[in-house]
């Protein structure tokens, strides 16, 4: 494809992309398609010669589309907000266009110190002190891993300079609670610590919160048994119900046993944008690595996670390679961002998010996420209005979790399986209706549904839809 055809071909694209922002609230919120449609639609061997870019468009509107679970959605409460601003999407297509090479400064130095601005001036606007460096990664997973590998190695006198863990003297050991998200244990796993020495501390039985008191008696008895506490990780808006450990006690108990501690933000970093909102990670400060993703409620398109550290000097020691071939005069001057994370090569993620910030604005990226919060705030209120509904954790932010629990045939609360069935049940014919989309999710044992508010889209108008269509379906 040369350049002038490109041209001609991208024209076209963004008038597409353009149509369907456009056309998305019409669509059905989850892909209506059976497992393999879409795969057995397309052709079982690459085409042997150049077809055109209007048949391509066509098979990315008639096969592709229809196998999209719709998150831009204004009736999308699923997960988490996933929001994808078309100013960061401009950004997106920047990055591909230019096709940089980012595995070094010299590869691109522009690369390097864009991405230096954006990560500072998303620290100054979360409210973080001028002791917090950052860098973009793929997903708060990917952070997560690196907070594990960046503990195991404080804790085990940089192992994996001599005999790596099987050199440990002792286990070691990780602390969270249930409520992390999923890429807790994963980012365990793959460090190297092993299931067995992931520790769940007690949590306060209605905010879902980490207690430290347990946390402190878990680290005790640790010791008495000859392990290493190695590591905390803080969960700041927990995926199942938002729940917010306390930042503050915990981070004192951490600097106190010279335990490593990270706070996971994912959802609720961007939140952190809201000045009202930042008590929800009060002593942060004392932490020693956060990460929180933009790509979820900010709305800069995935993906564009943030991490943040203190202690550069630790994990440069803990990630740098320094291979001849890239090796340069700047060396000693510029950060090298190979030495901050996993991957060697990386894209031009910034900007997405120097795009984002530029073209729409803080201020107007904060007035969407205070109208977020009152709307789940009347959801909530809403909810616990109607006869037989209930909200089963704090709304702090914009997830609502609730149940509907009906009367049985003799009269009495519907309980146990049964009750796990019917909301299985009436939760599953709203999603395969296309009208809108909900998580159901497991607490404290039974399921229950999350309502995550916080798409672009989303007006109070289509919460009262929700609402409607609640009623409707468990009558």
């Amino acid at each position: 494809m040369t350049p002038e055809e490109f041209r001609k071909a991208g024209h076209e694209l963004i008038d597409w992309i353009a149509d369907y922002r456009e056309q998305v609230p019409d669509l059905p919120v989850r892909a209506q398609v059976k497992p393999n449609e879409v795969r057995d639609a397309l052709p079982k061997t690459a085409p042997d010669s150049p077809e055109s870019f209007e048949t391509v468009l066509s098979d990315l509107q008639n096969i592709v589309v229809p196998g999209v679970t719709q998150v831009q959605h204004p009736m999308h409460y699923g997960w988490f907000p996933s929001n994808a601003s078309l100013s960061s999407v401009l950004g997106d297509i920047a990055s591909s266009g230019l096709g940089t090479l980012g595995i070094s400064w010299e590869s691109c130095p522009a690369l390097t110190e864009v991405e230096q601005v954006v990560c500072d001036w998303l620290r100054q606007l979360t409210g973080l002190s001028e002791a917090w460096h950052g860098s973009i990664h793929d997903t708060a997973s990917t952070a997560c891993v690196t907070a594990m590998i960046l503990a195991r190695e404080k804790a085990s006198g940089l192992s994996k300079n001599h005999g790596g863990l099987p050199a440990s003297s002792a286990p070691l050991i990780i602390y969270s609670t249930r409520q992390a998200h999923s890429s807790i244990a994963k980012a365990v796993q793959l460090a190297g610590f092993g299931n067995d020495n992931l520790r769940y501390i007690d949590e306060d039985p209605y905010t879902r919160a980490m207690k430290p008191e347990a946390l402190a008696a878990a680290i005790t008895e640790d010791r008495s048994a000859g392990n290493i506490p190695a590591g905390i990780v803080c969960s700041v808006g927990a995926t199942g119900t938002t729940a917010m450990d306390p930042i503050d006690a915990i981070a004192d108990i951490a600097n106190a046993e010279d335990i490593w501690l990270h706070v996971d933000a994912a959802m609720a970093g961007s939140a952190m944008l809201l000045p009202e909102c930042r008590h929800l990670w009060h002593g942060v400060e004392k932490a020693d690595s956060v990460a929180w993703n933009p790509h979820k409620w900010m709305g800069t398109i995935l993906d564009t996670a943030l991490m943040y550290v203190r202690d550069v000097d630790h994990l440069e020691r803990v990630m740098s390679t320094n291979p001849s071939y890239l090796r340069s005069t700047a060396d000693g001057e510029v950060v090298q961002y190979r030495d901050w994370g996993i991957p060697l090569g990386r894209r031009f993620r910034a900007l997405k998010l120097w795009f984002h910030l530029r073209l729409d604005g803080p201020d107007a990226i904060r007035e969407r996420m205070r109208r977020d919060l009152e709307n789940a705030q009347w959801f909530k209120q809403q909810i616990e209005s109607m006869e037989g509904w209930e909200v089963l954790a704090p709304v702090d932010l914009q997830t609502v979790c609730i149940r509907h629990t009906p009367m049985d045939d003799d009269g009495q609360l519907l309980s146990g399986d049964a009750l796990d069935k019917y909301t299985l049940s009436w939760v599953d014919i709203i999603n395969s209706s296309g009208e809108a989309f909900m998580s159901p999710s497991v607490l404290d044992g039974r399921w229950m549904v999350r309502v995550s508010i916080g798409v672009e889209g989303t007006e109070r108008s289509h919460l009262e839809k929700l609402i409607e269509l609640l009623k409707h379906n468990t009558q």
